[in-house]
């Protein structure tokens, strides 16, 4: 382990018990993920589980025209790899490094093995699995049926509730590959917003000056995750 690295940066692994945790302590590799890394590609084996930390993946379908969105984004709440445990071992999404940062990364042989002893591990594994669920189900609802500004907004608001800063280092066209939508539309909600003393905008840095403005104009989707988030993942002992 390195300085001021810890596997208990991670919500999921902190949750375990103590045994679980000193099993997994040995087992787990720190890896450092830059911007726009792609750590699974589609349709191949996957080889580890991610356990994000300080960075940010977002998983993307990607078309045959080259065209992308994001389903799900994951923090320092949760984990990337859940085929892993639920038999896939593949799966035809991406998993693309959102924000640069670090996570700690399990083989996929140990994680079956913690997660088949029926332990606390596996209830917790599947409760996030669901989660995770909730998030890709809201967020195919808000790119049909809500505007670029207000899907921006909520974006924004899930990025910033998984780092320790209010600002990102992201292009607009990432956020419009994100959004899956045309960066022109993107370049005008993050106008609106400026405007509006939400955010502040400059060369490829997006800083987040007022959360509850943020709040106010985007959709129901944000919370309804938010939610369902909490729900499932409290009290799983």
């Amino acid at each position: 382990m390195q300085p001021n690295h810890s596997p208990l940066q991670n919500h999921l692994i902190a949750a375990l018990s103590k045994p679980e945790i000193d099993r997994l302590t040995a087992r787990l590799e720190l890896v450092q993920l830059k911007l726009g890394e792609s750590i699974y590609e589609p349709n191949q084996p996957l080889t580890h589980a991610y356990f994000p930390t300080t960075s940010i993946i977002s998983l993307q379908y990607v078309m045959e025209s080259g065209a992308s969105a994001e389903a799900a984004g994951v923090g320092n709440e949760g984990m990337v790899g859940v085929s892993l445990f639920l038999g896939g071992n593949t799966t035809p999404s991406a998993a693309v490094v959102q924000t640069a940062g670090y996570a700690y990364r399990l083989d996929r042989t140990i994680l079956k093995a913690e997660f088949n002893c029926g332990d606390f591990m596996q209830r917790m594994l599947l409760r996030y699995t669901q989660a995770l669920m909730t998030q890709m189900f809201q967020t195919a609802v808000c790119n049909r049926h809500h505007s670029v500004e207000q899907q921006l907004c909520r974006w924004l608001l899930n990025t910033v509730d998984r780092i320790p800063t209010g600002e990102l280092v992201m292009t607009q066209e990432l956020v419009a590959n994100m959004l899956g939508v045309r960066r022109e539309s993107v370049t005008e909600a993050a106008g609106s917003l400026q405007n509006a003393e939400c955010i502040r905008y400059r060369r490829g840095h997006i800083a987040v000056l007022d959360r509850r403005k943020l709040e106010a104009r985007t959709c129901e989707c944000y919370q309804v995750v938010k939610k369902e988030v909490t729900r499932l993942m409290s009290n799983l002992k």
